[in-house]
């Protein structure tokens, strides 16, 4: 069966800002597969091939919007992009996204920001037109299984429908900027939440091993440079 005409939101969002990254940048899960959403749709992996495929030879990729265009802001500021989407792509899990947010400087941008950084603006939600599904016939089976679509956009949403589409992570600054004790402390405060009592020591303890086996003579410098060495290893 298909269909051109109708059209369902779905939600999967696992998504972290990036390390090693300017601010704003983030990556993540747009929509998983064999997942089951609220509305009881079901992608299968392959249902965005040709969408993508048909985004690449426009030289796009679909709108980063929030809220799917209404509703948080009000008027019609609501309708422009709050960010650039860098690379989707499918994998074995699910639509994997990559992108970054705009304007940060403004209240707006630092709005949006802002409460994705605390987990408070924590759901992404795919626009799309399901072009090729079968129905359920049974009550245990979902709604629609949708085999091919048209992805028309990606948004960052206020209320998630699925239970996995949270915000693992947010680090919003560069390790590779980390230069003093303080640096090191602030990130860990902002990227996972930490105290400033538990981030503290946890920069402490990593100070006290480095020296126990470099030895005492172990530099602050070294320090930062084994950590970034060992993130730039982490991301390759």
């Amino acid at each position: 069966m298909s269909q051109d005409k109708a059209a369902r939101l779905q939600v999967d969002f696992e998504v972290k800002f990036a390390s090693g990254s300017a601010d704003g940048s983030f990556s993540g899960y747009g929509s998983i597969f064999g997942h089951e959403d609220y509305g009881g749709d079901v992608i299968l992996k392959g249902a965005f091939s040709e969408t993508l495929k048909d985004w690449g030879k426009k030289g796009k990729l679909p709108k980063m919007l929030l809220q799917h265009g209404g509703g948080y802001f009000g008027g019609a500021a609501d309708m422009l992009p709050i960010g650039v989407w860098t690379a989707m792509s499918e994998d074995s899990k699910g639509l994997q996204v990559e992108g970054r947010l705009i304007a940060l400087d403004t209240d707006k941008g630092k709005t949006i920001y802002a409460g994705m950084k605390e987990g408070e603006l924590d759901g992404l939600s795919i626009g799309y037109r399901a072009k090729e599904f079968t129905l359920g016939t049974k009550p245990e089976e979902p709604y629609r299984t949708i085999k091919r679509l048209d992805l028309m956009e990606v948004s960052v949403v206020l209320f998630g429908m699925n239970d996995k589409a949270l915000i693992e992570a947010v680090k919003s600054a560069d390790i590779d900027g980390i230069e003093t004790l303080s640096d090191a402390e602030k990130l860990l405060r902002e990227a996972c939440s930490m105290s400033r009592k538990a981030s503290t020591a946890f920069v402490s303890k990593l100070v006290r091993i480095a020296q126990r086996e470099a030895g005492a003579s172990k530099s602050l410098d070294g320090l930062f440079e084994q950590i970034r060495s060992e993130n730039r290893r982490l991301s390759a």
